[in-house]
């Protein structure tokens, strides 16, 4: 069985076992007008385009080992600062750093990112000349669908190229996703554009499995937060204490019915974005109805919950339980294990909580007839000024979720606040939109079946120019 911990491979990745897999959403992203073509699905990239990214940039990657593992960097300027992560160069003072024309060098650890960023600098030691550099791309110049590619030492394979596309830019997280294979040994290096600049820092990856290879499910750290982290480095301002061990403690089991205290500080897990979690197990029936509730007074809750050894199920809640609690109440599809992660919102919020499991529905049911499909997304958020608009001056958002061929999927948008308008995209093309789900109320509801398999588009989007509030997404 797949572990939902966090864990730290002796090669220099941090694994996210089942951890934010499958269909999760996505924070604004920019979007052409409809009626123009929208660039939200590429082909795929040229060969002249791959060669030219890795020919400018590779130069520029390192390799990193310390006594426990590893990992990859970036040189970041022509004096020889290096960027990585965190728990690539661990509680290290001194590393060795491998340039990619085979010269070795010893390197000291400079810098820790604050608040438990995963990134760290190097400064080699030396004085070499003739180094190549590495580029940043402007912040917040991501899109989902760009292209997308990673060069580092994955399994000690220095050099070596993936590519792939942004899967979704969680921008509350701070992190990029990306499909293009990243596995141990990545961590600390770049994820590109076809420019070949660097927009983001490799830092872990989604894992089903034991063997914490890749399935295609990628975490980056973005540039605003690296530049922020390196202009910290250079002004002599950046901390020079090792964060805290991020990989400690393994699924408690909780079993339906219970209610358990916990608290959140410095010996919980910790996410890519600094924040605390505790993990769970429990055993769940396909059909089976439960309840997770996650209460404080000291924290403001989080709630994920994700199925052991599957890559096509997770669902996550802030608020839904009101006045801060988070809430899940779902059908589970599976039969098999499954992980709640109790979490906090905030980067590094620490404080006691109360988590409830509770069975709300009639048994297990018939797998066959009342389970639901794979697809769940529960989004909460607010429209309105900071997002792109499209043509006539409406406000919209943007989240994906994986699909199925022949997946039937209701997606519904509630707010209490403007008039919502829903649209369903598949690549370049419009599958479906909703104004208002019947003549008595102005959210939106529809029911599509879907065309074949991959990663659709919904878009939260009002009806009037200018119309903004509240809004909560399904999808199920």
């Amino acid at each position: 069985m797949a572990q939902a911990a966090v864990k730290r491979l002796a090669s220099g990745s941090l694994v996210l076992g089942a951890l934010l897999a499958g269909i999760t959403a996505i924070a604004p992203v920019r979007f052409t007008p409809l009626g123009a073509t929208p660039a939200l699905a590429q082909s795929p990239v040229d060969e002249t385009t791959t060669i030219r990214v890795y020919d400018q940039v590779s130069p520029a990657v390192v390799a990193i080992t310390t006594r426990d593992g590893g990992g990859s960097g970036s040189i970041v300027d022509a004096s020889g600062l290096i960027l990585t992560n965190a728990h690539v160069v661990g509680t290290e003072r001194v590393v060795t750093v491998r340039l990619a024309d085979g010269r070795s060098f010893q390197g000291d650890v400079v810098g820790y990112g604050q608040d438990r960023l995963d990134l760290a600098a190097v400064r080699l030691r030396g004085n070499p000349t003739g180094l190549p550099t590495v580029t940043l791309a402007p912040p917040n110049s991501v899109r989902v669908g760009q292209s997308a590619f990673a060069i580092g030492s994955p399994f000690g394979l220095q050099g070596t190229l993936t590519v792939g596309i942004v899967s979704r830019i969680d921008r509350d997280r701070n992190v990029i996703q990306t499909d293009a294979a990243i596995n141990p040994g990545n961590s600390g290096g770049p994820l590109l554009n076809s420019a070949g600049q660097v927009i983001g820092v490799n830092t872990s990856i989604f894992t089903t499995g034991g063997g914490g290879g890749s399935v295609g499910i990628g975490f980056a750290i973005p540039t605003d937060a690296v530049q922020t982290f390196l202009a910290s480095v250079r002004s002599g301002t950046a901390t020079a204490s090792a964060p805290a061990d991020r990989t400690s403690r393994e699924p408690a089991p909780i079993a339906l019915g219970a209610t358990v205290q916990g608290q959140l500080n410095d010996t919980s897990n910790v996410l890519p974005d600094g924040s605390f979690y505790n993990p769970y197990q429990f055993e769940g029936q396909a059909g089976q109805t439960v309840t997770i509730a996650m209460n404080s007074q000291e924290v403001d809750p989080y709630l994920i919950l994700l199925a052991s050894d599957r890559d096509d199920f997770s669902i996550q809640d802030d608020d839904s339980g009101g006045d801060r609690s988070a809430r899940i109440s779902v059908q589970l599809p599976y039969t098999g294990s499954y992980i709640i992660l109790a979490n906090s919102y905030g980067q590094g919020e620490s404080g006691r909580y109360q988590l409830q499991l509770s069975q709300t529905g009639g048994g297990q049911g018939n797998p066959a007839q009342t389970a639901p499909s794979s697809a769940a997304l529960r989004q909460q958020g607010n429209l309105g000024p900071g997002d792109r608009t499209l043509q006539d001056g409406s406000y919209y958002q943007e989240f994906s979720f994986q699909g199925r061929a022949g997946q039937t999927v209701r997606l519904r948008l509630d707010s209490p606040d403007f008039d919502t308008y829903l649209i369903l995209l598949e690549g370049r093309n419009r599958l479906a939109e909703n104004d208002d789900a019947n003549p008595n109320t102005t959210n939106s509801e529809m029911a599509v079946r879907l065309p074949r398999d991959g990663r659709y588009t919904v878009l939260v989007n009002s009806f009037e120019a200018g119309s903004r509030g509240r809004f909560l997404l399904t999808v199920e």
